[in-house]
């Protein structure tokens, strides 16, 4: 008899199944839910991948632009003026009157002069006040330090004449600068001026309340803009039209008079009524402070109401400070929507330099030294809080050297 091989028992096998299968299905189960909570986790992160490109679409599609529009005074050009940038052989330069201020002028993205003296050049004879005349290389030397606009409706534009006119224009396009407020024909006057940077499109207009008594030829209204609330209105409903921003200067206000009279805010409530964004005054010859306004549309739009002269041979203390003064225009553009949102205004005050009728330069005003103006540093900050009485937060521009 063979002897059995011992048994273990049924009983321990049967448990060791069980227990063997309950193991199995725990851990498939802890698997299963291992790969469910990963599932949405991986879910969750496929949603939030989905959500962030959206969101950056959105941004992409809002597309803000920024423009910093510049403007500087009156370019009075006096007999000692011109006579001081005669060089031996007849050839006028003015280029060194503008090499101190030369790099800040050209921050900005588009700089506005008023040329005050039409350019009809020396072939005509110069002249000085009160009916002038100025050589062609004025308009040189403004290209030259930086302006990309000018400004020509004013008192004296018809001081000489049609001929002058037709002139300096000639000149302004020749040196491809482009102009406003004086026209050759009516077709150049019905032409809005537009210019066109960083996708902000700007359309310029330009007008005067006088011209000295001289009465513009019979038929021939476009060669200079009149102050006229009718014609105004209409050109600027067609700027805007063509145009993100309108910016129009005016010739206005009562000369030497350091602040605004009633006729000039009058007159800028209706600018801003219309639409017009940026005013630029002159014709004071003295700084007059600049202001907010706002439309009845609820428009912000900007004031300067004066700039003073730039370059001229006056000789009263205010009548040689002057400056250049910025603002910011921000264009926010989504799919069809527009804003357009005026920023930082800025101010850099200048000192009309000249000794003997000799060495005219443009200076910087907060930089000056005590041998070219006397107590300069305390003239800088008069200045400042005067151009500050209506915009507090006005930033004073750096000078760069």
């Amino acid at each position: 008899m063979f002897n059995r091989v011992p048994n273990f028992g049924e009983k321990n096998v049967k448990k060791f199944i069980i227990i063997s299968i309950t193991c199995i299905f725990a851990i498939l189960t802890a698997c299963s839910k291992n790969n469910q909570e990963n599932n949405v986790k991986e879910n969750k992160s496929k949603t939030e991948q989905v959500k962030r490109p959206n969101e950056t679409v959105e941004k992409k599609d809002e597309v803000v632009s920024k423009v910093t529009v510049g403007a500087v005074g009156d370019i009075l050009i006096h007999n000692e003026v011109y006579e001081d940038a005669m060089l031996p052989n007849g050839v006028y330069n003015f280029n060194k009157m503008f090499d101190e201020v030369r790099k800040t002028m050209e921050q900005p993205d588009i700089l506005v002069a008023n040329q005050e003296t039409m350019i009809g050049g020396k072939q005509f004879g110069l002249s000085t006040y009160p009916a002038f005349n100025s050589p062609y290389e004025v308009g040189d030397a403004l290209k030259g330090a930086g302006v990309d606009f000018v400004t020509l409706a004013n008192n004296h534009s018809l001081d000489r004449g049609e001929k002058i006119i037709q002139s300096a224009l000639s000149h302004w396009n020749a040196i491809h600068m482009p102009y406003t407020g004086a026209f050759k024909s009516k077709a150049d006057h019905d032409q809005i001026r537009v210019l066109a940077k960083n996708n902000i499109r700007f359309s310029f207009l330009a007008y005067t309340f006088g011209t000295n008594g001289i009465p513009v030829p019979k038929g021939k209204d476009y060669l200079v803009n009149l102050i006229d609330l009718t014609k105004i209105n209409r050109d600027i409903e067609r700027a805007k039209k063509i145009s993100d921003v309108v910016v129009v200067a005016m010739h206005w206000g009562t000369e030497y008079e350091r602040m605004p009279n009633n006729t000039q805010k009058e007159m800028a409530k209706k600018l801003a009524d219309m639409g017009v964004q940026i005013i630029i005054g002159n014709h004071p010859h003295v700084l007059q402070p600049p202001a907010w306004i706002t439309g009845k549309t609820g428009n912000k739009s900007i004031v300067f109401y004066s700039l003073g002269n730039y370059l001229s041979a006056q000789d009263e203390i205010y009548e040689l400070i002057g400056g250049l003064a910025t603002v910011d225009v921000v264009k926010t553009q989504k799919n069809k929507d527009v804003k357009i949102e005026l920023t930082n205004p800025s101010f850099f005050p200048t000192y009309n330099y000249y000794r003997d009728n000799r060495n005219f330069k443009i200076m910087s005003l907060e930089n000056i030294n005590e041998v070219n103006l006397k107590n300069g540093k305390l003239r800088y900050e008069e200045i400042m809080k005067h151009m500050r009485t209506y915009i507090k937060d006005l930033h004073s521009i750096p000078e760069v050297q």
